[in-house]
């Protein structure tokens, strides 16, 4: 990928706002995480193609920065001391973005015992409980209420907690999505509804889904706070992310922030993409790739040389190198434990 200097309008003004919150150490940090996860997915892809994974899966090539930003504002830690997340299917990267071990969540997606879920859960069901990371859901809009009881046990405990749950456009249809936002909102429960809008619910086009101009519209129906993101400019999901956070903790309740994005790869291994032109695809590569644009952001503000941010990439792909070997390494899990973990 070239690294070419394409910068979102408001790329450089968010970089002075937030600089001194962040620091360039935090912010050169968040593009080797959006690296990772571009060559954890490339390679998870080339695994398939080889048969060396089975089952489908779903990639989140393209959204790297919604991933990021969410994740570099919340509280990162295990226990009362961290927040906590939910997430959906195309949920790699927030796995990796909340500070998962690449090794682990390498060795889960191959099946391993030495997987976070010693290879039974896979691609869409991957966890981290004793990082508050409690797992993606195959079901659409699956984790938004589960999100509600999390929000409900933080106001219960007393703690200074968010909960933060992402998930797709097509689940901002769903029934659970407005059950969810409701209850979330009477009872003022700390919780960050945060919609990736990728365009597309499996093949279906947004716009033709929704009689609305922006999914954030629907939190005035349930008095919240509601807002749109550029979501490939990973400063300003952050900076989102980050304000709501602070009036949860507040205890002004929940936000909902939809997040605009794109999904380069189909939505699943068996996605013939017929319902959108290469064309378009290519351009949301060439001229809104959120590394391309962080990178370019960095190099012109001196944080990073260009060598520098293609030496990012390099170091990517050999993390992705090792973990795969680790897999490799790692034995199978053993069909006499089949039933282990299936009953309380």
């Amino acid at each position: 990928m070239t690294m070419k200097d394409v910068l979102s309008p408001t790329a450089l003004s968010l970089y002075h706002e937030l600089l001194e919150t962040l620091g360039p150490e935090a912010l050169k940090k968040m593009l080797l995480t959006m690296h990772t996860i571009r060559a954890f997915e490339e390679r998870a892809e080339q695994l398939y193609a080889e048969g060396r994974v089975h089952g489908t899966m779903h990639l989140s090539i393209g959204q790297e920065a919604t991933a990021v930003g969410a994740s570099s504002a919340m509280i990162r830690s295990s226990g009362d001391a961290g927040d906590y997340l939910l997430n959906h299917h195309r949920g790699h990267g927030h796995c990796l973005a909340w500070g998962s071990s690449v090794d682990k969540m390498m060795a889960e997606f191959m099946g391993k015992e030495t997987g976070y879920c010693r290879g039974r859960g896979g691609s869409m069901h991957i966890a981290d409980v004793d990082s508050n990371n409690l797992g993606a859901n195959g079901i659409v809009a699956g984790g938004v209420p589960i999100a509600v009881g999390v929000g409900l046990s933080i106001k219960m405990r007393g703690t200074s907690q968010v909960c933060l749950v992402i998930f797709g456009d097509g689940a901002a249809n769903e029934g659970a999505f407005h059950e969810a936002l409701n209850m979330a909102s009477i009872w003022k429960l700390p919780i960050i509804f945060l919609c990736e809008n990728n365009q597309y619910a499996m093949s279906m086009p947004y716009p033709k889904a929704f009689n609305i101009e922006k999914i954030s519209q629907r939190a005035a129906g349930y008095g919240i706070h509601g807002e749109t993101v550029d979501g490939n400019d990973v400063l300003a999901v952050y900076k989102a992310v980050s304000e709501a956070a602070q009036r949860a903790r507040n205890g002004e309740g929940p936000s909902l922030i939809e997040s605009i994005t794109y999904r380069y790869k189909g939505h699943s291994k068996s996605d013939k993409q017929a319902y959108r032109t290469r064309e378009e695809v290519q351009d949301w590569r060439d001229n809104r790739d959120p590394i391309m644009r962080f990178n370019a952001l960095l190099v012109r503000t001196g944080v990073i040389t260009e060598a520098e941010g293609e030496g990012m990439r390099e170091q990517a792909v050999e993390i992705i190198d090792r973990a795969v070997a680790f897999s490799e390494a790692s034995p199978d899990p053993d069909l006499k434990m089949i039933m282990d973990g299936v009953y309380a």
